[in-house]
C-alpha cells in the first residue's frame, strides 16, 4: 500500500489540491472525529455530497473516505500521542480495516499541517510496521 498524510491547516485550496495530484492520491480518507465541524466550508464534510471537502475533492477527481473510527478520541489530553499508540496497538486491525480495498494511493487527511502534532503519524506508522505501507508525508 502506498500512503501519503497531509494537514490541510493554513494551506490554501490550490496548494492542498497540488500536493494530491502531484503524488498522484486517488483516495482522501478523512481521519477526523468530527469532520462535520471544520472551521472553515471548504474543509467540512457537509450533509450532502455535492458541498465542502467532498465536492471539492469530486471536482478535482479524487474520492473521498470518512473514517470517524480512526480519530484522535484523546485530543484533549497531555499525552495523547502515548493514548493513541496504544490504542493502535490494542486495537489497531479493527480500526484500519476499511482503509483495504480503497483506490490507492491513499492519503491520511487530517486538520494539523506538521504531522509531528497529529495522529496521522501514528496511523502511517502502524501501517508501515504491520502491513508494510510506503509512507510519504506531505509537508
Amino acid at each position: 500500500m502506498k500512503l501519503f498524510t497531509l494537514g490541510y491547516g493554513g494551506r490554501t485550496k490550490e496548494e492542498f489540491l497540488t500536493l494530491l495530484h502531484e503524488n498522484g492520491v486517488r483516495t482522501l480518507v478523512d481521519v477526523r472525529l468530527r469532520p462535520d465541524r471544520a472551521s472553515m466550508g471548504i474543509w467540512v464534510k457537509a450533509k450532502s455530497a455535492d458541498k465542502g471537502i467532498e465536492k471539492m475533492l469530486t471536482d478535482a477527481g479524487i474520492g473521498y473516505q470518512s473514517l470517524v473510527e480512526l480519530g484522535n478520541v484523546f485530543l484533549d489530553f497531555v499525552d495523547w500521542a502515548e493514548r493513541y499508540e496504544q490504542l493502535l496497538e490494542q486495537s489497531g486491525e479493527l480500526l484500519v480495516g476499511r482503509l483495504f480495498g480503497l483506490p490507492e494511493p491513499i492519503c491520511l487527511l487530517c486538520a494539523e499541517k506538521r504531522v509531528l502534532d497529529c495522529h496521522r503519524r501514528q496511523i502511517a506508522d502502524y501501517m508501515r510496521r504491520r502491513h508494510g505501507a510506503q509512507v510519504k508525508h506531505l509537508e
